[in-house]
């Protein structure tokens, strides 16, 4: 995604960037990857208000993201990148080539049409999964695991590597 640079016409754009959206997949998201998400409007178990100033919104599908990346030596391409309200990053729908699907986290510089692969000994490009051992020091990572097979629970949020 690139980003888009305003020049300052009013005080309020001066030093304006905001992330270029427009190759962004504009339709609905895949139904068998998502389900309902309810809202708890700062309300605790028993109803009561614990947490004033809570509420209100756009109604949100939640995304089944796919963080462990179970599918090992089995090649998958990007079909689209999707918004997500659910997280500042933005998910990426890939197809595996068993013909399942799954949305991960779209890092920088992942393409519609390019091939990521779960495996230990996977290139070193965006969007494969691999243990450490395979990286070369200095590589910007994302999605990291803390516990093997547990699923990436560091690094998830936009911006963050």
């Amino acid at each position: 995604m690139a980003l888009k640079s305003y020049k300052p016409t009013t005080p309020g754009q001066r030093g304006l960037v905001l992330i270029d959206r427009s190759e962004l997949w504009k339709g609905r998201p895949v139904k068998a990857l998502t389900e309902g998400l309810t809202k708890n409007g700062g309300r605790n178990n028993t109803g009561r208000i614990t947490m004033r100033r809570k509420g209100g919104g756009a109604k949100r599908l939640y995304r089944i993201v796919d963080f462990k990346r179970n599918k090992v030596d089995v090649p998958a391409t990007v079909e689209r990148i999707e918004y997500d309200p659910n997280r500042t990053a933005f998910i990426a729908l890939i197809k595996y080539q068993d013909g399942e699907q799954a949305y991960i986290i779209a890092p920088q510089r992942l393409a519609v049409g390019d091939t990521v692969v779960a495996s230990a000994k996977a290139d070193v490009k965006p969007g494969n999964a691999m243990p450490f051992t395979g990286m070369p020091i200095g590589t910007i990572i994302h999605n990291i695991e803390l516990k093997p097979g547990k699923g990436g629970q560091i690094a998830r949020a936009a911006g963050t590597y």
